[in-house]
């Protein structure tokens, strides 16, 4: 036994005493002053879920200290004493919120709802402030003690890691953006557009010739973040006015477009310019991924693969092509859909039917060359303007394509869209908008001269490529996968449909890329299936809106 431990027999149980030691669930207080000849057994500590009774005492004690503005108190009540007092003191100090009262609603388990009404005050400027959120109280693994789970959206549930709430004279002026022709774009009458506009307000908001007003905002945690999020108004400055490519009518029909599917996403540019005509995002988590999302495209990639194939002189459009049902790759083995067969048919008919085979087995000959795991990428990047990370659509962020090298199995499952190849909706409505344009315009959503920028560029496409592009892409609309998605679509036009299997997830992600009535456009509909049948109707309504 170590120096300075004692051993005791206390209610049955043997204990080591003087250092802490808890057997039998008690720790024992008693030091080497035995002079009482008693030792002092201390309260045990609790273990498991929190009950009700605690749940509801811990969240109305928080519940009082803030709303009596006591941050040192409220935060003693959470499991992060540390970011709660932070956050809960600048809810006073920095957003200016006072006069506050917390309703507590009825506890679902360990969570309680709630709801704050308060008042923002702020140099003689006040206005009320309302909103709901909800808390779960937890047992404090030291102490044992139930606990307030701290996270930022307890303070404000729109609030994230990161970022606080900042009441006072707005860092950018408000802006009006207005479409090309002129009308106005607000979030009240496109929602989709919230967070395109917020980003340009931040962007461009001090360079619009507006004044700021008086507002309390979530400011986000570094330059990159999202941008500042207005929450109240207290006094409105005068807006700038600043100019979009977005097109009024084709954003109204792109968020009607994505209201018939959950978690989907639609752009539309038009392919002469560049220009994007509409954004428009249908999810829960309010993520952009029409400009931003980073997802395998499934055969929508295979309009890409077949200009690889083309430049690389191992196909052509009108060349005939096996598409067997299997095909292997080093051991592993390839699949069509119900392991279809066409048993006599060109490239165009293996790009109409979406074949996976078609578009893995002509490659195998760059094996021997050594370029099999990089020319995918390279014809994505000289002819796509994909993967280089260097669009700048003004103000917006987006992500621009990934295609990197790969090697072994993952090069035949690039081709067809799987593996590590990751695209938006912006990328693939850019790859449609490049064929039926015959050469890459870097998407933009306002006009390059307002900042001066330096846009992305690319090789234009030899016209035999982009010919049999053009011909692939509309045989999939007369007598392929696309063809019922682009009924009523005006020509030219062209498409590919597209899914691609996720890790976990039951049905696949749906993918549509095509162009028609002078726009370009593509849609994904996460878990949506096959890709005529959820992403195709959402980029179709949309290309009638032209």
């Amino acid at each position: 036994m170590r120096s300075g431990a004692k051993a005791a027999i206390v209610g049955g149980v043997f204990v080591v005493v003087g250092t802490g030691v808890v057997y039998g669930g008690y720790q024992m207080l008693a030091g080497d002053d035995s002079s009482s000849g008693t030792h002092t057994r201390a309260a045990p500590v609790r273990t498991g879920p929190p009950r009700a009774d605690e749940i509801t005492k811990t969240a109305q004690a928080f519940f009082d200290a803030w709303s009596k503005g006591d941050a040192a108190a409220a935060s003693a009540l959470t499991n992060n004493n540390a970011a709660a007092q932070t956050a809960l003191a600048g809810f006073h100090d920095e957003a200016h919120v006072d006069k506050v009262t917390i309703t507590p609603g009825t506890a679902t388990g360990a969570t309680v709802p709630y709801t704050v009404k308060a008042e923002v005050a702020y140099e003689g400027k006040t206005a009320p402030l309302a909103y709901s959120s909800q808390l779960t109280v937890v047992r404090g693994v030291t102490t044992g003690k139930a606990l307030v789970d701290w996270q930022p959206a307890v303070v404000h549930p729109k609030l994230k890691t990161g970022q606080k709430l900042v009441t006072g004279a707005a860092k950018n002026p408000e802006i009006e953006a207005v479409d090309h022709r002129g009308r106005v774009l607000t979030k009240e009458k496109y929602p989709s557009l919230g967070v395109v506009l917020d980003a340009l307000r931040q962007k461009y908001g001090a360079k619009a010739n507006g004044t700021p007003g008086v507002e309390t905002w979530i400011e986000g945690g570094g330059a990159d973040s999202t941008p500042n999020q207005t929450l109240l108004t207290l006094a409105k400055g005068k807006p700038g006015k600043l100019t979009t490519t977005l097109d009024a009518d084709v954003q109204a029909a792109a968020e009607q477009a994505v209201k018939q599917f959950a978690e989907s996403s639609v752009v539309a540019i038009e392919p002469t310019s560049g220009a994007i005509r509409a954004v428009a995002d249908n999810r829960k988590d309010g993520f952009p991924a029409s400009l931003q999302a980073s997802i395998a495209p499934g055969s929508t990639m295979k309009i890409v693969t077949g200009a690889m194939i083309i430049e690389n002189g191992v196909g052509g459009a009108n060349q005939q092509v096996e598409c067997p049902a299997t095909v292997p790759w080093e051991g592993y083995t390839f699949h069509n859909l119900k392991d279809f067969t066409i048993p006599h048919g060109t490239l165009t008919d293996a790009f109409a039917q979406s074949c996976n085979t078609a578009f893995i087995k002509p490659v195998k000959p760059l094996t021997g060359k050594g370029v099999a795991g990089t020319a995918l990428g390279r014809t994505a990047r000289d002819y796509f303007g994909l993967g280089q990370n260097n669009w700048k659509l003004g103000g917006v962020k987006s992500f621009d394509g990934s295609v990197p090298e790969s090697s072994g199995v993952e090069t035949a499952a690039s081709y067809i869209g799987q593996g590590k190849v990751q695209m938006s909706p912006l990328d693939l409505a850019s790859v449609s908008a490049t064929v039926i344009n015959r050469g890459f315009r870097q998407p933009v959503i306002v006009p390059q001269d307002l900042d001066g920028r330096e846009l992305a560029t690319a090789k234009p496409l030899p016209d035999s490529m982009a010919t049999q592009l053009q011909q692939m892409m509309h045989a999939a609309t007369t007598n392929g996968t696309a063809v019922k998605a682009m009924a009523g679509v005006p020509g030219p036009k062209g498409a590919k449909t597209g899914s691609a299997e996720v890790d976990q997830q039951g049905k696949s992600n749906s993918w549509f890329t095509g162009y028609g009535n002078g726009l370009a456009a593509a849609a994904l509909v996460q878990s949506g299936g096959h890709g005529g049948d959820a992403a195709g109707p959402v980029v179709a309504r949309v290309l009638r809106a032209g």
